[in-house]
């Protein structure tokens, strides 16, 4: 059984503000359960919230004649362009969740399997899968979606493909099935692997906030680690990334996958990212500058020796750091003023030596 999350989704974004990190294993497993497993020990290492698989049956996913997708087939140059074949080589069995379940657990992160069909979403309810994963392909499935929808309390969908009245029709399905709004995060998403950058458009993220008053997040599949930072920084709640232990191995999704040294960049980026925008908005000096602000600002002093009785002129003064005297604001309130002692050349200029 699935550890139930020690917090829920929503709980983690709005009280607590963190994102929520998903390390996106999917089939890079190669159907190999050891794999598998060093998979969620490097999501381990990299400190993310949760490490996701995929769940499904050929048979239920995709006929016999469906072709690969080309990136499929540039990473797969084996001759075979059947997406079947493909498919039915990474599918995990129920005794593989169960084992992979315990492990998550073992490691202190979350399991969490996106269902590719129905059966398979009946399958992960059953685990005690609670935060359903909804796949960019799926968004169009009215079936689909209704059965998430029956099973699910909190929704992560992807929108990859996706316009804006595909997602207002999917989030209408899942409303209207009694999901509220805010139990459903919507990640912005781009199903090309790997995404080249000029097609991110990542600013559809925060017009999927304004429209719909959901939630965002950014399921990312570009090279690198730059935009899903960047996506924090729009305020992206939550972070979906394919990860890998080789992109040199053979499979369909391990090019546009991160290896795990990436992956804890990326994650601790993500972390500093949030301490960044953590702010009340508030522009004012910050607890740790406080003490650099007589050390990086000017005070007025004596240009020049400037005798007693002598009224205080423009030429007289010049503006040095410390800046813990009169600030260079009020030099017009000096200029004029007599000074009532004898004040050193490049001395600091005091308010109580002018009159």
């Amino acid at each position: 059984m699935v550890k139930p999350l020690l917090e829920t989704l929503e709980r983690k974004l709005i009280k607590m503000n963190k994102v929520l990190i998903i390390a996106e294993a999917g089939v890079n497993h190669n159907g190999d359960i050891l794999m598998a497993k060093k998979l969620i020990d490097a999501a381990a290492a990299a400190n993310v919230d949760i490490v996701k698989f995929q769940t499904f049956k050929a048979s239920n996913l995709v006929s016999k004649e469906a072709v690969k997708a080309d990136y499929q087939s540039e990473n797969l140059p084996d001759n075979d362009n059947s997406q079947y074949s493909m498919l039915k080589k990474l599918e995990l069995s129920e005794a593989d969740h169960h084992e992979l379940i315990e492990y998550c657990n073992g490691k202190d992160v979350r399991f969490l399997s996106t269902g590719f069909d129905e059966q398979s979403i009946e399958f992960l309810a059953e685990l005690g899968i609670k935060l359903f994963k909804i796949p960019s392909g799926e968004i169009t499935n009215l079936p689909y979606l209704k059965m998430v929808a029956s099973k699910a309390n909190e929704i992560v969908i992807s929108t990859g493909m996706s316009d804006m009245t595909d997602i207002e029709n999917a989030l209408s399905v899942l409303t209207g099935k009694g999901i509220a709004s805010e139990k459903i995060t919507v990640l912005h998403c781009n199903t090309e692997y790997p995404t080249p950058f000029k097609d991110v458009n990542l600013h559809a993220m925060t017009s999927i906030a304004n429209k719909f008053g959901v939630e965002i997040g950014y399921s990312d599949h570009t090279l690198g680690i730059e935009v899903p930072i960047a996506a924090v920084a729009l305020g992206a709640k939550v972070i979906e990334k394919h990860f890998t232990l080789d992109r040199t191995l053979p499979g369909p999704d391990h090019r546009a996958s991160l290896e795990p040294h990436e992956l804890k960049a990326m994650v601790d980026s993500i972390r500093n990212i949030e301490l960044a925008i953590s702010g009340d908005g508030i522009k004012r000096p910050s607890e740790s500058e406080q003490k650099n602000i007589a050390l990086g600002r000017k005070s007025l002093h004596a240009s020049r020796e400037i005798q007693q009785g002598d009224e205080i002129k423009d030429d007289d003064l010049i503006a040095l750091r410390p800046g813990d005297g009169i600030s260079p604001m009020e030099i017009e309130n000096v200029i004029g003023k007599k000074a009532n002692k004898r004040i050193e050349r490049y001395q600091k200029l005091n308010f109580k030596d002018l009159t």
